[in-house]
């Protein structure tokens, strides 16, 4: 059987590979896949701890088996690289609760567009929180970010992301935008906006809303710098499968 493997951030300038066709055995599992790329590339093997596998754009454990014609990707660590440009909203989505809204982009997002977007008659708390580009990590000035994401599991993962948290707090509406490409300082990369009857829910849920997407929606970010640049570290989930 044939799979085509994926391989995001960090993890595509390991292997130089974007993604490529292989065959494998009847029966093999995602755990005989990453084997096949950790003799390949050595270089995996001292990450194997914190990479996730995904299965057709859901994350899987390893003892799980391929298909014939499965699309298998290599995730590392989330945390927010660079993609050619393309229309505003690359992937978006629509879905519970009702006129909720999740996107990526790769132009600027326009928090207050965002806000009026979902904000309903029967509102009485909207809150948004932005992600912006700082000019500094741990002492070194910071250039410019570079965000790249595995594009249609992100914004199918933000989508469940929201109707969970909905489905746990009072609140109306749930917006999550992220940007992909390049950021300069001061420019928002992520919005978490929520709208919801009285204030305490809507707090409670956007902080959590941008908590676990940092942690679950696979979004990848380097820095670049006046001397270098770096994949920024990250960490997955506790509750993932494959963790």
């Amino acid at each position: 059987m044939v799979v085509k493997v994926l391989f995001f951030g960090l993890l595509r300038d390991v292997t130089g590979l974007a993604d490529e066709e292989i065959n494998l055995p009847a029966g093999a599992t995602l755990s005989a896949v990453f084997d096949h790329y950790a003799a390949r590339f050595p270089a995996l093997r001292p990450l194997d701890s914190s990479i996730l596998l995904a299965r057709n754009r859901e994350f899987s454990p390893r003892s799980a088996e391929a298909g014939d014609g499965d699309e298998i990707a290599f995730l590392p660590p989330v945390s927010g690289g660079s993609s050619a440009p393309a229309a505003p909203f690359t992937h978006y989505l629509e879905e519970g609760p009702a006129g909720s809204f999740f996107a990526l982009t790769r132009t600027p997002i326009d928090a207050a567009a965002l806000s009026r977007r979902i904000l309903t008659a029967s509102d009485g708390a909207l809150v948004c929180f932005e992600g912006v580009v700082r000019d500094n990590t741990r002492g070194r000035s910071t250039l410019y970010l570079d965000y790249e994401c595995y594009e249609p599991m992100a914004v199918k993962t933000m989508a469940e992301l929201g109707r969970d948290i909905a489905g746990r707090h009072k609140i109306g509406r749930i917006a999550m935008v992220h940007r992909l490409g390049r950021m300069n300082i001061g420019e928002t990369s992520v919005a978490v906006v929520v709208s919801a009857p009285h204030r305490g829910p809507a707090f409670a849920a956007a902080l959590e809303g941008i908590d676990r997407l940092k942690k679950t929606v696979p979004v990848w970010k380097k820095e670049y710098f006046a001397d270098g640049e770096v994949w920024v570290d990250g960490e997955w989930d506790a509750s993932l499968p494959g963790r």
